[in-house]
């Protein structure tokens, strides 16, 4: 699907939320954005965002650093403080083909998202509806495989893995599957 957005450029059919506008940086209307990814590589590299805000629309990257845990940019005619005030709240997106490429073993989080998991036994574990991260590392979210044997009401418990090779044995993007050293019990 390819619509127009605002801007009149076509909206890619790959957007992926990559952070949000949190607030107006300086007073010659740069932005800061909070980035949902630790090194905020995307929001860094790629020079054409989208925001949601009035409408989707894309924007040009002028300038992007870290400042903090934060990203400041500004973008191509933006003026003044007033019109970056003007864009808090408003969701940040990032064609996924414009991604920065990574190094073999590497992943983006939303690669990996919705990717059924199993253990070395071949017994589902469920998919992964999110992932997280600790401080020391990434974690995975994992929504269990529901049981048709169980009561209607019984709900059973999200596994919490941690994405580093001790329990990631294999990742397969093109089969849609991760595999992990983890029991069924645990």
């Amino acid at each position: 699907m390819t619509d127009s957005a605002a801007s009149g450029a076509a909206i890619p059919d790959d957007l992926v939320q990559v952070g949000y506008v949190s607030g107006a940086f300086g007073i010659v209307g740069g932005l800061r954005v909070t980035p949902f990814s630790v090194d905020a590589d995307a929001l860094l590299s790629v020079k054409t965002w989208w925001l949601d805000k009035p409408t989707l629309r894309s924007v040009s990257v002028r300038s992007a650093k870290m400042h903090g845990g934060d990203v400041v940019a500004t973008l191509v005619g933006m003026r003044d403080r007033n019109e970056a005030e003007a864009l808090k709240g408003a969701a940040v997106s990032v064609s996924r083909s414009e991604f920065p490429k990574l190094e073999e073993g590497e992943y983006y989080w939303s690669d990996l998202i919705g990717l059924d998991v199993v253990n070395l036994e071949g017994e589902a574990l469920g998919k992964v509806t999110d992932m997280m991260h600790n401080g020391a590392q990434s974690i995975l979210r994992i929504a269990p495989v529901p049981d048709p044997a169980a009561a209607p009401d019984a709900k059973a418990s999200e596994r919490l893995v941690p994405f580093v090779d001790q329990f990631v044995k294999t990742v397969d993007l093109d089969a849609k599957r991760i595999t992990l050293d983890w029991g069924l019990d645990y």
